[in-house]
């Protein structure tokens, strides 16, 4: 038998503990590691920028609920990484980053792209480790994925020094390291899950059902965290057995069809303004939920808390807890309901004022819907792009949305009917995330087309990545709404035009009528330039069908937009 490097036993010890995809940028030191992970049947897929790259990684890490896998090279490569650890770990999704690092005899002289990254990724990362010898690489590379998913999911780090890629081991010698990794990870998950083998105690699934069955205005919201549990048939069954209203945050969207009659998410505001009980399964009371305070909330509504995290529930404080596995806990909570059902019925006063307030804002917003806005407001091109959509038969395309105004409007406008179909900003509210999460989802999903709704600006930030997709031929439309600017044209009062370099464009304003159809065209893909309804519809009918990389360029009336979207009260 030969020798293997420590870039043959990272590839070997990743492809045995179940990777299957890598995203990443390579360079000194990791190339090698990325062709022999190749090699060893993982496909890895390379980008133009680690941002992109790690918003990828996360991206499939809630898609599969296994550890997406982002590999950088040292340095510069680690810090623009970041962005990817951090958004998977604010959005609590399972991920590793693994970086190249300098020879460890030359810390401290200022060695090519030198860093400490263990410090560097410490806020964003459960667990950091940095093997010192080729021989504890496969236990590393174990534990980083196995911390991931485990628990809260969230990122994690492995650092991998040069020095450790070229030091060599028999290929014996892997064999027994690799076999030593397999026990240790089976004997931590079976430690770990006597440890978690506390089920919610009776008495507190016995006290939830008596809250929501002696409830008179009671609602469930749910989010990320119950789609990423795979907990929607669960939920099915209990909004459909007590006749509850629902309401998902939009991560949470498709978990139950937005077009059930029992969702209150055109009714937001009666629903969240009235409940009297709100059974939150898998989604935190943060901003996204106005903090389950006054005056959005009523001051006397009861929170049951469904959370993986105890942490989080001891930190909301609701008025019931329920720690564990969204599904797991919402399939307890059905049963205990079943030896006493009850079901609140269509004409329930408060099923009823849900459902009439949905259809009254429904109709509003249709009446709107309904007119050819030209040149384009952000409602006509949204109403077209959703009835295309609609018109595809299942499985359902994922539908990536970042923008202030574009996933604003989108969020309200476009339709989830099947769980885990649509990405966006998410809880850290992250712009450039559009071109990484398209990749990660025709990746992750290959069955399902990719339709993006992007704002130019959110477009921009990772732009390039179009050549990525044309590169791996990926089934991705991009749809960019084009209207000149962050929020739109130049938004500047009178008093704001002023001093030296007043001549200059807006801060909000780029190139109005930018071609960014011709961006994919340079790479061999296609771009449509589109202004009106029947441009628009014909752009739309022949990308769906074609199932290839496209971007369609969409103008909007700069001036149409409105600035930070719906948060204009944090500017």
């Amino acid at each position: 038998m030969g020798e293997i490097d420590g870039n043959v036993l990272v590839a070997k010890s990743l492809a045995k503990f179940g990777v299957r995809h890598m995203f990443g940028v390579v360079g000194i030191p990791v190339t090698s590691l990325a062709n022999r992970a190749v090699s060893l049947g993982i496909r890895f897929i390379a980008f133009h920028n680690e941002q992109s790259a790690g918003y990828a990684a996360s991206a499939y890490g809630f898609l599969t609920s296994t550890p997406g896998v982002l590999l950088t090279v040292s340095g510069p490569g680690c810090v623009h990484g970041l962005a990817g650890l951090s958004n998977a770990s604010t959005n609590t999704w399972p991920m590793i980053m693994i970086s190249g690092s300098c020879d460890q005899s030359d810390v401290g002289r200022g060695d090519f792209q030198e860093l400490d990254q263990i410090q560097a990724v410490k806020p964003f990362s459960k667990l950091s480790l940095k093997p010192t010898h080729i021989s504890q690489i496969p236990n590393s590379v174990s534990q980083v994925l196995a911390s991931a998913a485990s628990g809260r999911p969230g990122g994690c780090y492995l650092d991998l020094p040069s020095d450790v890629l070229h030091q060599k081991i028999s290929e014996e010698e892997a064999e027994t390291l690799l076999a030593e990794a397999e026990r240790n990870r089976n004997e931590n998950e079976n430690e770990n899950s006597k440890k978690d083998n506390h089920h919610t105690p009776a008495d507190k699934i016995s006290e939830a059902a008596s809250l929501l069955r002696r409830a008179e205005r009671p609602l469930i919201v749910f989010g990320k965290g119950a789609a990423y549990a795979r907990a929607e048939h669960a939920l099915k069954r209990l909004v459909e057995s007590t006749g509850i209203p629902f309401l998902p945050t939009p991560l949470g969207k498709g978990l139950l069809p937005d077009t059930h009659e029992l969702a209150a998410t055109a009714a937001r505001s009666l629903a969240i303004g009235k409940c009297d009980v709100a059974l939150v399964v898998g989604a935190r009371l943060n901003w996204l939920l106005h903090f389950g305070e006054p005056p959005k909330w009523s001051k006397d509504v009861k929170f049951i808390l469904v959370d993986i995290s105890e942490e989080e529930i001891e930190l909301r404080k609701p008025h019931l807890g329920l720690v564990g596995d969204a599904r797991e806990v919402v399939e307890i909570l059905n049963k205990e309901i079943k030896d006493d059902p009850f079901c609140l019925g269509k004409s329930h006063p408060w099923v009823d004022a849900i459902s009439k307030k949905a259809k009254e804002n429904v109709s509003k917003m249709e009446a709107q819907l309904a007119k050819d806005v030209v040149p384009f407001n952000f409602l006509t091109p949204m109403r077209i792009i959703r009835d295309a959509i609609a018109g595809l038969e299942s499985p359902a395309p994922i539908v990536v949305s970042e923008g202030a105004n574009t996933m604003d409007v989108g969020r309200s406008v476009l339709i989830q009917t099947e769980p885990r179909t649509r990405l966006d900003a998410g809880t850290w509210g992250t712009m450039g995330v559009g071109l990484g999460y398209c990749i990660a989802a025709a990746v992750a999903s290959p069955d399902r087309l990719v339709v993006a709704v992007e704002g130019d600006s959110g477009f921009g930030f990772s732009a390039i990545e179009v050549e990525t997709l044309v590169r791996y031929q990926l089934p991705v439309v991009v749809i960019v709404f084009n209207n000149g600017g962050v929020y739109g044209g130049d938004r500047r009062s009178t008093e704001e035009i002023d001093g030296p370099h007043k001549d200059d464009p807006a801060p909000t304003s780029f190139v109005p009528n930018a071609g960014y159809h011709a961006l994919i065209e340079a790479f061999g893909g296609k771009g449509y330039l589109v202004g009106t309804p029947e441009e628009l519809k014909h752009a739309l009918s022949e990308t769906f069908s074609a199932r290839k990389p496209a971007v369609i360029n969409v103008i909007i009336d700069p001036y149409a937009g409105s600035e930070s979207g719906r948060l204009q009260h944090k500017n």
